[in-house]
C-alpha cells in the first residue's frame, strides 16, 4: 500500500488544503455574504476579514444507508423496550430535536444553527475581487523596463543546488570515470596477463619476486580504480538562466473625483467608497499600476492619496478643468506608447453652462484615442443632467472603450464596480 503524506506547514490545528476545498465548494454561498458585507461596510472598514455563515442543510454530507426492502437481522445492545416482532412507530416530521434546525418546537433533542466561519483579509479580498480585471491591458515597447523574465539558456559549471540539470551531470561524470579508468584497466589488465603468464610457467622456472610484485602491483591498480569516485564536484553541471527583457504592462489609472458644492456629503461618501474599491483593486492585483488622485470643483489639482479621500474642499462645478489637467499629465509624464492608460470619474452629473459639450470634445479629440478604458460613474437619484447627454454620444462612439453607470444609493456601489471592471473578451 502506498502512503501519500502532506509535508506542507500549516497553522496549528489547520488545514489549508481542505479549507481551500471548503471555499471552492461553496463559493457561491460565500460571495453572496460578501456581497452584503461589502454594501454595509463603511469607506474605512474594507481590509478586514468577514465572518460568514452557510445554511446546514446546504452542507450536508452524502450518506450510505440501506434502500427499502430485503431482510435484515440488528442487534440492539441494552434493548430494554422491544422484543422480536414488535412493530415500530415511523417518526413523524416536523421538530423532533433531530438536528436539522428546521421545524417546529420540541421539548428534547438539539438542533443545529447555521454553519458560521471566519474568511481572513486575503480571502475576503479575494472573494470581492473575484473575476475582474483590467480592460484591453496591452503589452508597450521596451523602452526603460525594469520588466526582466528568466529564459534558459544551456548550462554552465556554477549554479545553486535547486537548479541542477541530473542529466547532465552524470553523463559528465560517466565520461570523466571512462576517462579516468581507461588506462587503470589496461595497466591492469597487461599485470594480469603476466601474473597468469608467470604462474603457468613450470615450477622450476618461475619467478617468486616477479609473481610478489606483480601481484602487489594488481593491488595497487585495483584500488585505485576503486579510488576514482563516481561523480566528483567537477561533472557538476547547472541550468543556465539569463534574465531576457519583456513588453511591460505598465498601467495609470486617473481617479477623477467632483467634489463641487452640488455634491452632498452623501455623494461624495459614495464616492469615496467607490475609488476606495477601485483602489484596492488596483493594489492587489497589479505591481505596476500607478495611482493618480485629480479632485476638482471649477478647478482640477492633482492630490494625494490622503487628501483625495479626506479633504474638505469644495466650489463650483467645471468638469472640463479635470480632463485638461489629465491631458497634460498624460503629455508631461505617461505616454500612450509606453502606459496604458485608465480614468475612472465620479460626479453628480452637475456642470456649467455649455462646459458638457467641452468635456465632450476634450474627450473625443485628445483623450480617447490614448485611453484604454474611460468609465464614468454619476451618483444622483435624478434625472440624468446635459453631462451624462454629452457622455453618451462619446460612448457611441467609443463602445468598448467607454463605459457609463449610475449610482443611487449605496448598496448600488459593488455591483456597479463589477460590472464596468468585469474580465472581458479581448477586443
Amino acid at each position: 500500500m502506498t502512503y501519500f503524506i502532506d509535508r506542507r506547514a500549516n497553522a496549528k490545528h489547520k488545514s489549508a488544503v481542505n479549507r481551500q476545498r471548503f471555499l471552492d465548494r461553496y463559493r457561491t454561498h460565500i460571495k453572496r455574504s460578501v456581497e452584503e458585507a461589502v454594501n454595509r461596510r463603511s469607506i474605512t472598514d474594507m481590509e478586514r476579514g468577514e465572518k460568514v455563515s452557510i445554511p446546514a442543510r446546504d452542507i450536508s454530507e452524502p450518506v450510505f444507508q440501506h434502500g427499502p426492502g430485503g431482510k435484515r437481522a440488528i442487534v440492539a445492545p441494552g434493548n430494554k423496550e422491544f422484543v422480536e416482532g414488535d412493530r415500530l412507530r415511523r417518526p413523524g416530521g416536523g421538530g423532533g430535536g433531530d438536528g436539522a434546525g428546521e421545524g417546529g418546537a420540541s421539548n428534547q433533542g438539539e438542533g443545529m444553527d447555521e454553519f458560521a466561519f471566519t474568511l481572513s483579509r486575503e480571502e475576503f479580498l479575494d472573494f470581492v475581487f473575484d473575476g475582474l480585471e483590467l480592460p484591453h491591458l496591452e503589452r508597450k515597447n521596451l523602452v526603460d523596463l525594469d520588466e526582466v523574465r528568466q529564459v534558459r539558456a544551456g548550462v554552465s559549471r556554477d549554479g545553486t543546488p535547486a537548479r541542477i540539470n541530473i542529466v547532465r551531470s552524470m553523463r559528465e561524470a560517466q565520461a570523466r570515470r571512462i576517462a579516468m579508468r581507461a588506462p587503470i584497466r589496461r595497466a591492469l589488465r597487461e599485470a594480469t596477463e603476466a601474473l597468469a603468464e608467470e604462474e603457468r610457467k613450470d615450477p622450476v622456472l618461475r619467478n617468486p619476486a616477479r609473481i610478489s610484485a606483480l601481484k602487489e602491483e594488481i593491488e595497487r591498480l585495483e584500488k585505485r580504480l576503486e579510488a576514482v569516485p563516481f561523480i566528483d564536484t567537477y561533472d557538476l553541471r547547472y541550468n543556465n538562466l539569463i534574465d531576457q527583457p519583456q513588453p511591460s504592462s505598465k498601467a495609470v489609472m486617473f481617479c477623477v473625483m467632483d467634489v463641487s458644492g452640488s455634491m452632498t456629503q452623501a455623494h461624495k461618501d459614495i464616492a469615496k467608497r467607490f475609488f476606495l474599491l477601485l483602489y484596492l483593486f488596483l493594489e492587489r492585483n497589479y505591481e505596476k499600476v500607478e495611482l493618480v488622485f485629480v479632485r476638482h470643483h471649477t478647478a482640477a489639482k492633482e492630490v494625494d492619496e490622503e487628501e483625495f479621500f479626506y479633504s474638505r474642499e469644495t466650489g463650483g462645478t467645471i468638469v472640463s478643468s479635470a480632463l485638461t489637467l489629465v491631458d497634460e499629465i498624460i503629455e508631461a509624464r505617461y505616454p500612450s506608447g509606453q502606459w496604458n492608460l485608465y480614468v475612472a470619474q465620479a460626479s453628480d452629473g452637475d456642470n456649467w453652462d455649455d462646459d458638457s459639450v467641452a468635456c465632450r470634445k476634450l474627450l473625443v479629440e485628445r483623450l480617447m484615442p490614448r485611453l484604454q478604458y474611460f468609465t464614468y460613474v454619476e451618483i444622483t437619484p435624478h434625472a440624468h443632467q446635459a453631462l451624462w447627454e454629452e457622455y453618451e454620444r462619446v460612448e457611441a462612439e467609443y463602445d468598448a472603450r467607454f463605459a457609463m453607470r449610475q449610482i443611487v444609493e449605496a448598496g448600488d456601489i459593488y455591483p456597479v464596480f463589477r460590472e464596468l471592471f468585469k474580465r472581458r473578451a479581448a477586443f
